[in-house]
């Protein structure tokens, strides 16, 4: 096996090269590589025009727009660049799309949300059921396998259930549900549903097709790239779906649910962000398609965040008072990504963010938005958890710094 090159992977990262912060405030958004930076700059110098002019700059914006949601569709496993939808994040994305959907629901049609959900995955849905009187059932995650599971997801599931907004990977737990498992019983029950893969794609490559869901949505700022929202939706299901444009916008797909102005530096941002996940792959030792480098870069990622991951979890749960709020085993690390979040018994959690921020290690304190699994594990809303997220960039010493200052802090 290729030893990690941990060298080279930080060297692509310019924030890394300018400072010594520990950047471990990844869930929340992730730090950018040099390849991406440039192709945002190139493009504002020379392609900043609208799309369908007949001149030279124009044309190219067209291009960076096609091959943007071509990169989109290789980076889920889409059948075509036309089920890829790019807006400006996750969250307006669902907000959008709650509007279109609910034009196919009935009052008394039930939905399910779950407790263990961002509110991005939460709050459109619930203002889509307020606005057509809808059912709303909350769908709980186990307290010891910290995973969505299937009986309690076939529990609630009716002939009447339309519509099922599931999470991919927690950003507070980081547990990560079997949601091909879960997708089949919605499915066969007859609702659609919309997976929330946000917490995975900095982690692992998403599959569509192996999922088998209906809609999938992340955002490429948390995958190392531009902040804007992709989303994937079922060819037919997205061309049976009413239109949400202007009047003079065209019908066909995706254009009938973009718009105004594309955001064309950070369409060719998200292609140099496909491009460098591809280039990631040949520097741990993979070859093939592009897609094929992809899925070897997440491979070496996900062994070497779970060493991190390792090493951090153990010093934690070493601490006297400290409780983690998550998967600890590493044999279920499988069933994870590295985002670990823990609470103490006397320290507040904004008391640990700010000694870390003193030391210039970056983490977050709070609910993080995901409120309820704050309310569905008993804790304070406004103290939440210590939150800390590993990326494939960040090293060992920085986890050690990061362990040290909390060791001296419950001391």
């Amino acid at each position: 096996m290729t030893a990690y090159p941990i060298d080279l992977i930080r060297a692509a990262f310019p924030a890394l090269l300018q400072s010594r912060t520990a950047y471990l405030d990844n869930p929340a958004g992730t730090l950018v590589p040099e390849q991406v930076i440039a192709a945002v700059a190139q493009t504002m110098a020379t392609a900043s025009s609208n799309l369908g002019g007949r001149f030279a700059a124009s044309q190219r914006a067209d291009a960076i727009w096609r091959a943007a949601h071509e990169a989109a569709a290789e980076f889920v496993n889409a059948a075509s660049w036309q089920e890829m939808v790019i807006g400006p994040n996750m969250t307006t994305l669902a907000f959008q799309m709650a509007q279109v959907i609910s034009q196919t629901l009935s009052p008394g049609d039930e939905i399910i949300v779950t407790r263990m959900d961002h509110e991005g995955n939460i709050s459109p849905w619930l203002a889509m059921a307020e606005a057509r009187g809808l059912v709303v059932k909350w769908l709980p995650f186990n307290r010891e396998s910290w995973r969505i599971e299937p009986e309690d997801l076939s529990a609630l599931l009716s002939p009447r259930t339309k519509f099922l907004a599931l999470n991919y990977a927690s950003n507070m737990t980081g547990s990560v549900n079997d949601v091909a498992a879960l997708t089949a019983l919605a499915r066969a029950a007859g609702a659609l549903v919309w997976i929330d893969a946000v917490q995975l794609a900095p982690h692992r490559l998403p599959d569509v097709q192996a999922i088998g869901c209906d809609f999938l949505a992340c955002s490429s700022y948390k995958f190392f790239g531009p902040h804007l929202g992709i989303l994937w939706g079922r060819e037919a299901l997205l061309r049976s779906l009413p239109p949400h444009r202007v009047r003079c916008a065209s019908d066909d797909i995706p254009d009938r649910f973009c718009t105004g102005t594309p955001q064309t530096e950070l369409l060719a941002g998200l292609t140099a962000t496909i491009d460098y996940l591809a280039w990631a792959g040949e520097a741990t030792g993979h070859a093939g398609t592009r897609r094929e480098r992809m899925a070897g870069a997440y491979n070496a990622f996900d062994a070497y965040e779970a060493g991190l991951t390792r090493r951090l979890i153990g010093g934690l749960t070493a601490l006297p008072g400290v409780k983690l709020m998550g998967i600890a085993n590493p044999n279920l690390f499988a069933h994870r990504v590295p985002t670990i979040s823990f609470t103490h018994e006397s320290v507040s959690t904004h008391r640990f963010a700010e000694a870390l921020a003193a030391e210039d290690i970056n983490v977050w304190s709070g609910h993080n938005y995901a409120l309820e699994p704050a309310r569905h594990l008993g804790l304070s809303e406004e103290e939440g958890v210590v939150r800390i997220g590993i990326a494939h960039y960040n090293r060992e010493d920085e986890i050690e710094r990061t362990l040290a200052v909390i060791e001296r802090l419950v001391s």
